[in-house]
């Protein structure tokens, strides 16, 4: 392997639901041109005082991810069945997922999310185009493969 490889072709996602699906399902069929992305992340909440010193303190924040698949794609069927339970229930399920990298040697653990909001179909033009999945995590881990 380069030391230059950045692939993002050999990453391997895995999604638990606990109480709906308890074991590991690994998504596939990503979207072409972006397979999966987050936002950036606030560390500070900040507050100029009056006289120029700037006062700082850490906050907690969310981790925000978005999720896009092949219209095709089967592992749109989980997020729909995710969305289908807790319409049924009027509740939520806490979602776990890890992301592996191998191009780069690293994997996330991600940690408590929700499925916050789904593209309920593909939208359509010449061809049928990618779905977008959103999830809201409470934390990132990163670590060596």
């Amino acid at each position: 392997m380069s030391d230059y490889d950045i692939t993002a072709a050999n990453s391997v996602f895995t999604i638990t639901v606990p109480g709906l699906y308890n074991t590991p399902i690994t998504l596939e069929n990503y979207a072409a041109d972006r397979a999966f992305e987050t936002t950036t992340r606030d560390l500070a909440e900040t507050a100029m005082s009056i006289d120029g010193y700037l006062n700082a303190g850490w906050i907690p924040t969310p981790v925000r991810q978005t999720i896009s698949l092949a219209a095709s794609s089967e592992s749109g069927l989980v997020f729909e069945a995710i969305a289908a339970a807790q319409d049924a229930q009027r509740g939520l399920y806490r979602l776990g997922a890890e992301i592996q990298l191998p191009s780069i040697g690293r994997k996330y653990t991600m940690v408590r999310g929700l499925l916050q909001a789904v593209a309920v179909m593909p939208s359509a033009g010449r061809v049928l185009e990618a779905r977008s999945f959103e999830i809201l995590w409470e934390r990132v881990l990163p670590a060596a493969l």
